[in-house]
């Protein structure tokens, strides 16, 4: 699971009645960080001189296995969800969501344009 630790974007998206959406260019990127089976995930905005730009706010979450299915779960004050890991490899991830929409990620590459 430590493949997931780092710096996502969203390349495409695919819908329950079968219809996608890709995504060239992502203003935000997720940042995971997974320490054994508990961890967070945050919204950071990368910026052109390859720092990111973000709050403070992270949604805790912890990994579950079962037979063979890895779901995250999330939690907050507000409420809670879970996603299943559809697949993960170092290059690209994918997660789908309670509702049967399936996030393709691919691992973000920050663009340096500095002087």
């Amino acid at each position: 699971m430590t493949l997931l630790n780092g710096y996502w974007e969203i390349s495409e998206v695919e819908f329950p009645d079968g219809n996608t959406k890709e995504y060239k260019i992502n203003s935000n990127v997720d940042y995971f960080q997974l320490e054994g089976l508990k961890g967070f995930r945050k919204k950071v905005n990368p910026k052109f001189d390859g720092s990111f730009e973000t709050s403070d706010d992270a949604e805790p979450f912890t990994i579950l296995e079962e037979n063979e299915v890895f779901t995250i779960r999330y939690k907050n004050n507000l409420s809670s969800w879970q996603e299943i890991i559809v697949s993960l490899s170092n290059e690209n991830f994918s997660l789908k969501n309670e509702e049967g929409t399936i996030y393709h990620y691919k691992r973000f590459e920050p663009i340096n344009v500095s002087d």
